[in-house]
């Protein structure tokens, strides 16, 4: 599978979203600064070659740090590394120096060796995840590891010394600095590693740490709790301000309203009708996502075409929602309408520096009547007046509350329609999305680094997240010479973008854009320096401070 966290579905959205910072209510004469988080899922691993979900990510990215981390305005900065890298002049060389004060929770040193270890163990088809596949697009070797072609030492990344790592990619790759962030490309310390077996990473005594927390009281996958600890061999332990993160699962949004409403917490998000009813506040904050929610339409269904096959009907139920309204009246968390699939403020033009909506414009904007017109179409290609469809998701109520808006619009504006509701719970919706055994599909899609790739790739005729059939000749080419000819020409390469979107959505109206999401909550002022993140980790808290 590629790219594991590209397919998640809306309970993940809102286990990413339900986070609560509690104030700190040490006893008196105790000095130790405190905050207490809300998850809304368990914590599955801290392996970070294993496949990962939300909540492991952003505790993984408290206990570990890798060669780049990000700053408040998700610049990259040296994070183990000593300073950016230097780069050959063809873009495919990387020569990294890393800190010397760089160390593991048990005082050892951080080595470029405990990089080549992980990214071995990240191509190694015996212990590779999902996201094997950002070491394959990008390091010299990495395909053929993953293939079995060539053993994992054959890596094109080794370390000249304890504090040198080199880097040889198969190509320009334009985002590398971006993946050096990701959880997937962290180090892991061979000795504790082996010595720990099949239980690295599975709770807080078999996993080793390199970053501002360590994990503490976490037993487990089935764990309600867990604590984040200040991490005294941190190299930049004196930025880290709180002592302990104190987390627990907690699984709906009501339970962290009432918990800031009752002055236990001390941020709490909101959705739907508590959003409307908070937002005038003066404590009520919109945080920016570039994640994307959408409708994946699903062209062949058991080896049947669907009438998602016909051009017209994509068209039709595209421009039949209107998604102002789904934002406004619906969600109501500063949420807004999609019109495109890549994000508003996420990546900018090289040359001139406009965001990506502003170049690409908007796509497949809400029209009845031309809805209307296509649907007619639609009918008369397919001989028919009756269509229906399966809409899948999830059982969490954000869903089920977006799908009566969504059965609505399409029944009310293209008579004969037929919506039929399909919820479950999350893991097995998900699985029927992936094999495609589906009409219409909820889908949603966050970043894993800072690049257009992240989001037009999904859709290539190979990719594994396509998962809908969905076959473009025109659309291929274009996407793939981003990664190829045109890897090391900014502009070319931001146009080819730009015209694979046009493709995408209004030759072929292959996916349905719905919103780009917000995250509103409730905020006491005394906490502050909760990072948010747009592409990679959700979270940081390194930077976390409490005022009196």
């Amino acid at each position: 599978m590629r790219h594991f966290k590209k397919g998640i579905t809306i309970l993940s959205i809102i286990s990413f979203l339900l986070l609560a910072a509690c104030g700190n209510n040490a006893a008196e004469g105790d000095t130790t600064k405190k905050v207490n988080f809300l998850e809304t899922s368990e914590l599955l691993t801290l392996n970070t070659t294993n496949e990962e979900d939300f909540t492991s990510f952003t505790a993984q990215n408290q206990v570990f740090e890798g060669l780049y981390t990000l700053d408040a305005k998700d610049n990259f900065v040296p994070g183990v590394a000593a300073e950016m890298p230097k780069i050959s002049e063809d873009q495919t060389e990387y020569t990294i120096k890393l800190k010397k004060d760089a160390k593991w929770s048990d005082g050892s040193q951080v080595t470029a060796n405990d990089f080549v270890y992980a990214w071995r163990r990240a191509v190694d088809p015996k212990t590779a995840p999902g996201y094997a596949a950002l070491f394959k697009d990008s390091i010299l070797n990495a395909t053929e590891i993953n293939d079995g072609k060539l053993k994992p030492t054959e890596l094109s990344a080794t370390a000249t010394d304890d504090h040198t790592l080199k880097i040889k990619l198969k190509k320009p790759v334009p985002y590398f600095i971006s993946l050096l962030s990701f959880e997937t490309f962290f180090p892991q310390k061979q000795a504790f590693v082996e010595k720990a077996g099949d239980k690295y990473g599975t709770d807080a005594a078999h996993t080793l740490y390199n970053g501002p927390f360590i994990m503490k009281k976490w037993d487990g996958n089935t764990s309600k709790n867990w604590t984040y600890a200040k991490n005294d061999h941190y190299w930049d332990k004196k930025k880290v301000e709180v002592d302990e993160i104190r987390v627990k699962v907690a699984k709906d949004i009501n339970a962290g309203v009432n918990l800031y409403e009752t002055k236990e917490a001390d941020r709490a998000p909101l959705s739907g009708e508590y959003a409307k009813q908070f937002k005038d506040r003066d404590d009520f904050v919109t945080e920016k996502d570039a994640l994307i929610s959408y409708l994946k339409l699903n062209q062949k269904r058991n080896g049947q075409l669907t009438p998602l096959s016909n051009n017209n009907l994509r068209h039709a139920l595209n421009l039949a929602v209107n998604k102002k309204l789904l934002t406004t009246d619906v969600l109501g968390d500063g949420s807004f309408a999609a019109n495109g699939l890549l994000p508003k403020d996420f990546v900018q033009n090289p040359e001139t520096g406009a965001d990506f909506r502003s170049d690409s414009g908007d796509h497949l904007v809400y029209d009845a009547k031309r809805a209307k017109s296509f649907y007619n179409k639609a009918l008369a290609e397919l001989g028919t007046n009756k269509i229906t469809l399966e809409l899948l998701g999830d059982d969490q109520d954000t869903t089920k509350t977006i799908f009566v808006f969504l059965k609505d619009q399409l029944e009310k504006t293209l008579p004969g329609l037929t919506i039929q509701i399909k919820t479950m719970p999350a893991k097995a919706a998900s699985e029927l999305t992936r094999t495609g055994d589906y009409d219409l599909s909820l889908a949603a899609w966050m970043p894993d680094f800072k690049d257009p790739w992240t989001y037009s790739s999904l859709f290539l005729s190979d990719y594994y997240n396509n998962s809908m059939s969905y076959h473009s000749e025109k659309y291929d080419k274009l996407v793939r010479s981003t990664d190829a000819e045109l890897a090391s020409k900014p502009l070319e390469r931001w146009n080819a973008f730009i015209a694979s979107e046009k493709v995408l959505l209004d030759d072929d109206a292959a996916i349905l854009p719905l919103y780009q999401h917000q995250t509103a909550v409730l905020q006491n002022k005394n906490i502050s320096g909760v990072q948010k993140h747009a592409f990679g980790s959700p979270y940081s808290y390194k930077f976390i401070k409490l005022s009196n």
